[in-house]
């Protein structure tokens, strides 16, 4: 038995770069294999019945699939220096970070990706190809990858991005850059000085798409250095969660608000939205248990310009998570005051509709009690 942790996942992979930056900061043992084609075909697939990365195998060989869970599964096995904060508001704002990071960030990340052919299209063509033949040339890479990368590509316009609000989502990210240079300039994570879940979060994107491409990385590094030193901390070696602490006292810091308020502006009407669309679908499939990862469209906006996009229902199991931990909270006076200066309003305290599970690695409707 092998007596270190596998990760199967690709670099330029959104959440690959989320597994791997807690697993390198948690300081677990493990070794990344490049999911190529085959690795897919003869591992991937057969062991998660999906075909997303990253996947992590564990040395007795359990096997679990997206990125929370393989945090929350690592977190049992190793609780000492848990990514999870003990006090209620900065608890509740990594989960919502995470969900922002993770279900919305996506929207630039995507776009800065695939929208800017002449800076980018080298590179993550031949970052695509090399999930196909990691050793051949870089122009046969190059070849493949624009084949292999079609699909992803092809993701753009579901998510809502236009040549109608292009220019609202690019203002949105660099008002968001401007927030977290702002954080980071005071602080090297989101709560202090030691990352948390919400630091897991927000790297996915802000790595592999936003700082490891090049048309956003350069605009990373013109506008947010500091975010750009965040990044680095995050993705180095170093073992950094026995080290540093959270601030004291349960302080969220007030260099977080514009990000909170830009999440419940932007954000907290779609998972609105998805809840109310997917009671819909319930009613209209009373014979369906698992839920299609797509169940519609919807209207969604940004900076004031109204777009259409999929609906996603994933975001929701996502979001719960941070409704259940606000609903056993024995006390939410500071909590509440925190979510009303956010803009969330009432939003944990309505919760959602119906409750959602995860089986198999896939989304279906939780058994009513």
């Amino acid at each position: 038995m092998r007596d270190r942790y596998q990760l199967y996942g690709v670099e330029c992979s959104l959440y690959s770069g989320k597994a791997r930056s807690y697993l390198r900061k948690k300081g677990i043992p493990f070794d990344e294999v490049l999911a190529t084609i085959s690795v897919y075909k003869k591992f991937i697939i057969p062991r998660t019945g999906v075909q997303f990365v990253p996947v992590v195998q564990s040395p007795e060989d359990d096997v679990w699939q997206d990125t929370t869970e393989i945090i929350d599964q690592l977190e049992a096995r190793f609780p000492e220096h848990s990514v999870y904060p003990s006090s209620p508001k900065q608890h509740l704002v990594a989960l919502l970070l995470e969900t922002y990071a993770d279900e919305w960030l996506v929207i630039p990340a995507m776009h800065y990706r695939w929208n800017y052919p002449a800076t980018n299209s080298r590179f993550i063509y031949g970052e695509f190809g090399s999930i196909v033949m990691p050793n051949a040339p870089g122009f046969v890479r190059r070849y493949l990858g624009k084949k292999a990368g079609a699909r992803f590509k092809g993701a753009v316009p579901k998510l809502g991005i236009n040549e109608h609000n292009i220019n609202a989502i690019e203002k949105s990210y660099v008002s968001l850059l401007g927030d977290l240079q702002a954080h980071f300039e005071q602080h090297d994570f989101v709560f202090g000085s030691k990352p948390s879940l919400a630091d897991f979060g927000l790297i996915g994107p802000l790595y592999a798409h936003l700082y490891r491409d090049p048309a956003p990385g350069k605009l990373m590094r013109k506008k947010a250095p500091a975010l750009c030193d965040w990044v680095r901390r995050m993705i180095s070696d170093e073992a950094s969660m026995e080290a540093g602490e959270w601030l004291a006292d349960d302080q969220v810091p007030e260099t977080l608000l514009p990000v909170l308020k830009r999440m419940s502006r932007e954000q907290l009407p779609v998972i609105a939205d998805t809840d109310r669309l997917l009671a819909e679908w319930r009613t209209q499939n009373p014979e369906k248990s698992a839920i299609e990862r797509m169940i519609g469209s919807h209207e969604f906006n940004v900076e004031g310009v109204t777009a259409e996009r999929v609906v996603l229902p994933y975001v929701l199991w996502m979001f719960q998570r941070a409704v259940d931990y606000y609903d056993g909270l024995s006390d939410t006076t500071e909590v509440d005051a925190l979510l009303q200066e956010a803009g969330f309003g009432d939003a944990l305290q309505r919760g959602l509709t119906h409750r959602v599970t995860r089986v198999n690695n896939r989304l279906q409707f939780a058994a009513e009690s």
